[in-house]
């Protein structure tokens, strides 16, 4: 028996492995592994009570729904940004964003300044230190001697008490510790990916053709 038969043999199964989507309302039924199915009455409705009687909880729940429905299909994700923002009465939005997209950014600052928004971004390589500061390999220099610095990114937009925090690119792992320590509300307007021009799904598109050796 090959190695991967070993790993698919043991894999838990869950919604990822689902065909159906029945909780969505579509045809079908719901798989023997649904969570859906496995929840209790309780578990659901003290989840449920957290949307209700949580009111910041409530409000991002609702306008975000509004958001998606009112501009499905037809609003940009900068634009849904915008409208979220607006529907939550928020007025400051932070930046956290990579330098390599530093571009990038000015130009999203542009476009949520010119629908009244206060902007205030923080570049990962703020405070300029150096990698080896903290542990980090010397070999790590080769892409660069600066360390990202998303802890340091979040404090400084705590500090400016943002409403909302507009991440740009950083990198997987320097995102996760923004998020950490993030004060505001946190959402996510490019991902990066260095090859595939920051469209990660490229290789999930094309995993039975180009990107096949993901698999291996």
């Amino acid at each position: 028996m090959s190695d991967k038969t070993d790993k698919i043999k043991y894999i838990t199964r869950s919604c990822v492995d689902c065909g159906s989507c029945h909780c969505d309302g579509d045809p079908g039924v719901y798989p023997e592994f649904c969570a859906t199915t496995e929840l209790t009455q309780e578990m659901i409705e003290q989840v449920r009570t957290l949307y209700v009687e949580d009111e910041e909880n409530s409000q991002v729940a609702i306008n975000a729904a509004l958001v998606e429905a009112e501009g499905y299909g037809r609003l940009t994700r900068i634009e849904e940004i915008a409208d979220f923002a607006q529907r939550m009465g928020f007025k400051t939005i932070g930046i956290a964003t990579c330098v390599g997209l530093i571009r990038e950014a000015r130009a999203a600052a542009s476009v949520l300044r010119a629908r009244g928004f206060q902007v205030y971004g923080i570049g990962c390589k703020v405070a300029a230190q150096p990698k080896t500061s903290i542990g980090i390999d010397k070999k790590c220099e080769s892409s660069g001697v600066n360390m990202c610095n998303p802890i340091l990114q979040a404090r400084l937009l705590n500090e400016h008490h943002t409403d909302l925090n507009v991440v740009i690119g950083l990198c997987v792992g320097h995102d996760s510790l923004f998020y950490k320590y993030s004060d505001a509300l946190a959402t996510t307007l490019v991902t990066k990916d260095r090859v595939l021009a920051h469209n990660p799904c490229a290789a999930l598109y094309q995993l039975n053709s180009y990107y096949s050796r993901l698999l291996d």
